[in-house]
């Protein structure tokens, strides 16, 4: 298995900065729309809390592959070409960021209603009241299952195997189609895979300590 990782040792670089990269653009990015539609979701506007309604539904009911799959085969025969890696990324990102506005209306919903009369009171918009009081206190109380969000999140970005993105699960694939070493190989893989997810799984629980 040595030889397999020092003989390859470029391949697998490849493609755990590409899974790297496409985790950290996609948690950002899924942490930020998730939010966003979570403010939505509880806003006393019936339209809006449709809206964030809607999309939650669309997004987190439909499979991660199918979503990927949109954006890297229709969307190019009516609009823009895209990579597999932007491709895969773009569904992740929708993906979880459904995931993640549940997480954080439950985080939301559970701050007492006195908090966002009291900062009314005071004269803060509805955002300003989210952005200063409310938010920071439902992020405290949502960090648990957030990081399991994070944690799933890296590891569905082995999707981008199947959309061509270049990733560390597409990587291992050709090496193991290249080297009819199988087993060591996904071993190897997943063992790139723990790098990643044991120092998060830590922090997040390092952070909900704290």
């Amino acid at each position: 298995m040595w030889s397999l990782l020092v003989n390859n040792w470029q391949t697998f670089l490849i493609g755990f900065w590409n899974t790297i990269l496409c985790s950290i653009l996609a948690l950002i990015f899924s942490l930020i729309i998730g939010t966003v539609f979570a403010i939505l979701e509880t806003m006393p506007n019936k339209f809006w809390r449709g809206v964030a309604r809607v999309y939650i539904e669309i997004f987190r009911n439909i499979p991660l592959l199918v979503i990927a799959m949109i954006f890297y085969l229709v969307i190019p025969q009516f609009w823009i070409k895209m990579s597999g890696f932007a491709a895969g990324t773009i569904g992740l990102t929708l993906y979880t960021s459904a995931f993640i506005s549940e997480t954080v209306r439950a985080g939301i919903q559970s701050v007492g209603d006195g908090q966002m009369e009291g900062a009314r009171s005071n004269g803060m918009t509805y955002w300003q009241a989210m952005r200063y009081v409310i938010l920071p206190q439902a992020f405290r109380i949502v960090i648990p299952p957030l990081g399991n969000q994070f944690v799933n999140l890296i590891k569905n970005s082995s999707v981008l195997a199947f959309v061509a993105g270049f990733d560390l699960m597409y990587q291992g694939d050709v090496i193991a189609s290249s080297t009819f070493q199988t087993i060591p190989t996904y071993i190897i893989v997943g063992l790139f895979y723990l790098i990643l997810t044991l120092p998060l799984s830590y922090y997040m629980q390092h952070l909900e300590n704290k």
